[in-house]
């Protein structure tokens, strides 16, 4: 009787929800031509900003393959990243100049905060989810970003130990926007904002201050996740 040998190769396929640098950096220049500047955002700041942080560190491991397409994505808690052009867009609209002081309500992943202190040297930012706090500290830190402080808060109120703020950049939707913002905005700030019920589409609001008198402008509809309020 013949013995027959069979030999079983086993193939070990490794996943990886990575790319090599190089490939995300060739991603973010190509995620700033087409869809940020193809979309009229002409800001330098805000071009070089985006082009320089790198989004792919602020999202979870698994969709990091996703980080440079035209879409928000999930953080976690609920939350999301926003799509790249709206962070664009509103970092554009705030108009922020070196030197401003900044408050950002909703930190999330903590990306349009960076992105804010590519422009300026003073950053403030509330998040009211404890564990999306604490791992943004700890993202801050990783990536060397130290123009950056961060509370664990309910950013309805604000930051009222460091106002009054230049601007005000919110990244949640609120039905209306809230009066201690309002009060902590500097006369001649700007705040740009989210408005409308948080099922549904919202007005992205320019807010302007000046002589004490409020204005606004409904600048395009969004979709934001709505502002996470503080037991009352």
């Amino acid at each position: 009787m013949k013995k027959i040998w069979i030999s079983i190769i086993i193939i070990f396929v490794v996943s990886t929800d990575s790319f090599p640098q190089s490939e995300y950096d060739r991603l973010r220049e190509q995620m700033v031509k087409y869809q940020i500047e193809a979309r009229d955002v002409k800001s330098k700041p805000v071009l070089n900003a985006m082009k320089k942080v790198p989004r792919h560190e602020f999202v979870p491991e698994k969709y990091r393959k996703e980080a440079y397409n035209d879409h928000p994505l999930p953080i976690g808690y609920g939350q999301t990243i926003s799509q790249p052009y709206i962070v664009a867009l509103m970092t554009e609209l705030a108009d922020v100049t070196k030197g401003e002081k900044v408050l950002e309500i909703g930190t999330g992943s903590g990306y349009q905060a960076a992105v804010l202190a590519e422009i300026t040297d003073s950053v403030f930012t509330i998040e009211i989810i404890t564990e999306l706090t604490n791992e943004v500290k700890h993202r801050f830190q990783r990536l060397g970003l130290q123009k950056i402080t961060v509370k664990n808060a309910d950013g309805y109120y604000g930051w009222k130990e460091y106002a009054p703020f230049d601007v005000i950049v919110v990244t949640a939707a609120t039905e209306h926007i809230p009066p201690p913002l309002i009060e902590q905005l500097k006369d001649g700030g700007k705040m740009i904002i989210p408005v409308g019920h948080p099922l549904q589409v919202q007005d992205l609001l320019v807010v302007g201050k000046k002589d004490g008198k409020v204005r606004s402008k409904n600048i395009i509809p969004v979709r934001f996740v709505p502002l996470v309020r503080g037991a009352k």
